[in-house]
């Protein structure tokens, strides 16, 4: 008779996070006011203030945006805020720079409301592959949360880890 196969990482205090598990769905946008300059280089205000006003913002309604300008050209702060106030309304999320920023932003918000009293004194593995573009700083973020309460902290998968952490208890 065969012996029984027992998964010994299934039965283990071991906990996994995954950092894709929590991405929320919604479209990334990377607004570029560069259209709104005059000759993509100087910023005529009464001009960019009528662009603003007459802009249909709803089309970003639940996206995640970047408003940005892509042209070498010296904006102001207020044109980049002017921008936000408008797209807030609509946005589930706005930044003033680019995509990977955008995404820094919303794993930095995202992780902070985590609960992690379900990985105290537990061994960790944080989820290394992704399809999603996950920056490195939201790993820098869980290891912020993880590591005072973590017993230990691995990356990768429970087959093949990386040890990064472990408490000196």
């Amino acid at each position: 008779m065969a012996e029984e196969i027992i998964n010994r990482v299934a039965n283990s205090k071991l906990k996994t996070f995954d950092l894709e598990e929590i991405y929320p769905d919604g479209k990334r946008i990377l607004f570029d006011i560069k259209d709104w300059l005059f000759q993509e280089l100087i910023l005529k205000e009464k001009d960019f203030r009528a662009s603003v006003k007459n802009y249909n913002w709803s089309q970003y309604k639940k996206s995640f945006v970047a408003v940005t300008c892509s042209v070498d050209a010296i904006i102001p702060s207020w044109a980049f805020m002017l921008v936000a106030s408008e797209l807030t309304p609509y946005a589930n999320k706005v930044v003033i720079g680019n995509l990977e920023l955008l995404e820094t932003a919303i794993y930095q918000e995202l992780i902070n409301f985590i609960d992690f009293k379900d990985f105290a004194d537990k061994p960790v593995i944080i989820k290394g592959c992704a399809d999603k573009p996950i920056p490195n700083s939201a790993y820098a973020f869980l290891i912020e949360k993880l590591q005072p309460i973590a017993k230990s902290i691995l990356f990768g998968e429970a087959c093949s880890t990386v040890p990064l952490y472990k408490s000196k208890k």
